[in-house]
């Protein structure tokens, strides 16, 4: 039996149950606090039956890949259908940050560290993570009773028995499997984003290949998130409207610069507004997107009613320089110009693609009385928003292959680890 060190002991001190219980903690406080704050600027505090609580849980759940089920009835002659598919990726954003800081904390002045030590770091958090999440989940339950309008229509309600209600529920085993695949993808991502984190002998290779790039896409986030912000924050001071505009920031702001960012490079959105269903994004997309039953999103539609759009590919391309550069910067300098392009290639349009998958939006509700849609007008509705997956990630690879290769030729002059040749590139 080898016996324990006090090197080993401080180690397991750092990994321990109390540590791993205030990351979980924190996280979830952090969330919850976001969501709440965007949904009280949204106005949901003025929901019935003290709904506002598992809302907000429900918005947590939605967050981190739950799912959460609308469910409605309206008596015997009534029919109610609805549905909804969104991710409030403000929240997620805020959980994934602070999970990320809490994991990578008690790793931080190590050089390397073992795979099993990093296993059993990770599932301490996942286990406390578990159980949060099935708490989450049987805490975001409602049902909200609806008005049918002016006192006619209730009347006529009343007679047919019809008191439509619309409601909520999670799916449990669902919210727990992709709960947790989320949680191992901020965890991985954590590792990988890190120049101070420690790797697993193994993968050390990944410190040259990956983390760059890496870390390049995760600095090109939070910089249209940043700068997302300070748009709202100006348009919220000169003209006015400051609680919707703090909802969409608490709530919604990636779903809204990162789906600019994708358009930036040329990628094409479809989708429908229909009822009294609203989008957290400028007037001018609410207005091309209740323009027709489908509406195309693009660079030359949007520049058909506001030619400013044009300006969306001017950012993305200052800012995919910028972190190209900094990618290569941080690169051994033997790493050639060419390999660097294939590098930002592959990591844009697998960050495309994650864009792509996590802002869709699909929401719809519906009320028939024997038959006859619409009862009392506006208490249908729907709305859809879907890119066309495939062109926009490639799309997200020949811009990754430009500016990768542009922003290392850039480079070139503040080598640290080396001198490249011309043969080199």
């Amino acid at each position: 039996m080898i016996p324990h060190t006090r090197s080993d002991q401080a180690v397991v001190a750092r990994h321990g149950w109390p540590q791993a219980v205030t990351t979980v903690l924190v996280a979830l406080v952090a969330m919850g606090v976001v969501a709440a704050l965007g949904l009280w600027a949204a106005g949901a505090v003025d929901l019935p039956d003290q709904a506002f609580p598992r809302v907000v849980a429900a918005s947590v759940v939605t967050a981190v890949g739950g799912t959460v089920k609308l469910s409605g009835s309206a008596g015997g002659l009534a029919d109610s259908r609805a549905g909804l598919t969104v991710i409030p990726l403000s929240v997620t954003l805020t959980g994934a940050l602070v999970l990320g800081a809490g994991f990578l904390r008690p790793l931080r002045h190590r050089a390397v560290a073992g795979s099993r030590e990093l296993a059993a770091w990770a599932a301490r958090i996942a286990v406390l993570w578990l159980l949060a999440l099935l708490a989450l989940a049987y805490a975001a339950r409602q049902t909200f009773k609806l008005s049918l309008g002016d006192d006619s229509l209730s009347d006529l309600g009343d007679l047919f028995g019809v008191s439509p209600e619309v409601g909520f529920t999670t799916d449990v085993p669902q919210t727990v499997l992709f709960g947790l695949l989320w949680l191992a993808g901020v965890l991985v991502l954590a590792l990988l984003v890190s120049r101070r984190a420690p790797l697993p002998g193994r993968l050390l290779p990944l410190q040259e290949s990956v983390r760059p790039a890496a870390h390049a896409m995760v600095v090109l986030l939070l910089a249209y998130v940043a700068l997302g912000t300070l748009v709202a924050l100006v348009v919220a001071v000169t003209r006015g409207h400051a609680p919707e505009t703090l909802a969409v920031i608490l709530l919604g702001l990636p779903n809204l610069v990162w789906l600019a960012l994708t358009i930036g490079l040329g990628a094409t959105w479809n989708g429908r507004v229909e009822g009294p269903f609203g989008l957290p994004m400028p007037h001018l997309l609410d207005e091309v997107l209740r323009s027709k039953d489908t509406a195309t999103l693009n660079l030359h539609t949007l520049a058909e009613h506001d030619g400013r759009v044009w300006w969306l590919v001017v950012v993305d391309a200052v800012l995919l320089l910028s972190v190209a550069f900094l990618m290569a910067a941080r690169s051994p300098a033997h790493v050639r110009a060419w390999q660097h392009a294939v590098r930002l290639a592959v990591a844009l349009a697998l960050t495309v693609l994650m864009i792509c998958l996590m802002g869709r939006i699909s929401a719809h509700y519906g009320l028939s009385v024997l038959g006859i849609g619409d009862l009392g007008g506006g208490l249908s509705g729907e709305l859809f928003l879907e890119p066309e997956l495939w062109p926009a990630v490639g799309l997200g690879a020949l811009w990754g292959l430009v500016t990768g290769f542009l922003g290392a030729l850039s480079a070139r002059p503040v080598r640290r680890q080396g001198e490249i040749t011309p043969a080199d590139v």
